[in-house]
């Protein structure tokens, strides 16, 4: 009876309710303002009472960040229900995320699309950078690349979508965002990019196989499909080039960002990249916004359609994290490689002004392992380094203080000296360490123990480890751990 009173609403108020977007209120020719997405999501969850928005946390400039709740019952009291999270605008010079967000919000409401949430728990993060977008600025108030924040977690929007993710422990996440390939060097080159939408996968080798796997040869070329469909251009997220002057990869492996970040969680997760404007505002805005709902639409789809085999796959593959039963190698320094192939990378020549395909000879789709370490069975943090504590916090791992026991055997690492090392065209800190066995001989201190045996089991070794070139050391707040001709301070537990 409950779920036909449910449907007799839903049916009820998709007659009389369509509620257009403050961008379609404007006729394309506004961007929305926070302001107005408060007033909308007012409007849409009065009339909807399926559906709930809260504040999950406020910006540097203390505007709220909101996330929308579509679920037939109460929030995942259905464990058979797969748990999807789409966050938009990271970046706030990157408009139609936001848009197309609202406007999955519409398509969502419609009666023929409730069939959904007979399978999926969803929810919606519109915005999480209001600050840059009121200003069409790519930063937050702190002049913070948020999508560069996800590993120190210092800014308070990445923290409060972190918290959301651990609260709910998504399985399928995407972060959408636009990319821009209208610049100087690629119009020397003659040619620039120009598919409505990209999309990146996970490639941290880190991250399941399976879940990579499954990304890669089902998601990708459904997505492709579903946009085909809808006149929508897709092709691989791509980043690099001019094409034999730079090499073509499939974007970066750091976690450091909202794919990779919660992707190292063994989610099955996505950035979704359209195409931006020529003013990064409002150019073409109308088709962009369309894009992005569009492939928002696709991956919830793609959830619904594969729920169960999406649902096994990553409760085992956490299951795996949590127990520590994961390979007991960690790649902790990687790069991109040829596998012999060529990318047919289709461009827009500026020469012509029509579409066109490159033959990429330069193109390295293969992520490989260049440094690996042996996973610990935790670490112990001295308790003076309170900047390790209060990371640990933010992220929400686990710790305790030390307590030892029988055959615990220690490992040190000794910093003989401090070089450098081209990570994706940045130069970072690449330091020569030599691990001291120190068996059962611990130097005499109070630590607190993070073991590595709990989901966030690959962040933290990746974290933690002093040659990581994605770890806490890169970053200008905890380089001071690093000092030549000294011992790294936090300690390898073997058991």
């Amino acid at each position: 009876m409950r779920h036909l009173t449910y449907l007799l609403v839903i049916i009820l108020a998709g007659l009389i309710f369509a509620q257009k977007t403050p961008l379609q209120k404007s006729d394309y020719s506004a961007i929305t303002s926070h302001a107005q997405i408060s007033r909308f999501l007012e409007e849409v969850t009065s009339a909807h009472p399926w559906v709930k928005y809260e504040t999950i946390g406020k910006s540097v400039g203390g505007r709220e960040l909101f996330a929308v709740w579509f679920s037939k019952s109460d929030f995942v009291a259905d464990h058979s229900k797969l748990k999807v999270l789409i966050f938009c605008q990271q970046h706030g010079n990157e408009q139609s995320g936001k848009e197309g967000a609202l406007l999955l919000i519409q398509e969502l409401l419609k009666p023929e699309n409730s069939y959904l949430f007979d399978k999926i728990d969803f929810v919606l993060v519109p915005q999480v950078n209001p600050d840059g977008s009121e200003t069409n600025s790519r930063r937050n108030k702190n002049d913070m690349d948020l999508n560069r924040n996800h590993l120190i977690l210092s800014e308070p929007e990445t923290i409060a979508l972190h918290k959301l993710f651990n609260k709910y422990l998504f399985e399928v996440t995407m972060d959408v965002h636009e990319y821009f390939p209208y610049g100087d060097t690629y119009k020397e080159f003659g040619y620039r990019a120009n598919s409505d939408i990209e999309a990146g996968r996970t490639t941290n080798l880190n991250i399941s196989g399976k879940i990579r796997e499954l990304s890669k040869t089902r998601y990708l070329p459904f997505l492709k499909k579903q946009l085909n469909a809808n006149n929508i251009s897709y092709f691989e997220y791509s980043p690099g080039g001019p094409p034999e002057k730079e090499y073509i990869r499939h974007s970066t492996f750091d976690i450091n960002d909202g794919r990779q970040s919660l992707g190292i969680q063994n989610t099955f997760s996505f950035i979704q990249e359209g195409l931006n404007g020529t003013d990064r505002f409002l150019d073409n805005i109308k088709h962009r916004t369309e894009s992005q709902m569009t492939g928002m639409m696709a991956l919830l789809q793609f959830s619904y359609d594969n729920k169960y085999e999406l649902k096994q796959l990553i409760a085992a593959e956490r299951s795996a994290l949590i127990n520590n039963t994961v390979s007991p190698k960690v790649a902790i320094q990687l790069d991109h490689f040829p596998d012999g192939t060529k990318l047919e990378l289709p461009l827009l020549s500026y020469y012509t002004g029509r579409d066109t395909v490159i033959t990429v000879t330069n193109y390295r789709p293969l992520v490989k392992a260049i440094h690996e370490v042996t996973r610990p069975a935790g670490y112990l943090i001295p308790s003076r380094l309170i900047e390790i504590i209060e990371w640990a916090d933010r992220h929400q791992i686990k710790y305790t203080p030390y307590t030892k026991q029988s055959g615990d055997k220690y490992e040190h690492y000794f910093i003989s000296s401090i070089d450098s090392i081209d990570f994706e065209g940045d130069i970072i800190v690449n330091p020569d360490v030599k691990a001291h066995d120190l068996g059962t001989n611990l130097p005499q201190d109070t630590y607190l123990f993070i073991p590595v045996n709990q989901l966030k089991n690959n962040t933290i070794v990746i974290a933690l480890e002093p040659k990581s070139e994605l770890g806490l050391v890169t970053y200008p707040g905890f380089k001071h751990l690093l000092q030549k001709d000294g011992f790294y301070p936090i300690i390898r537990l073997i058991r």
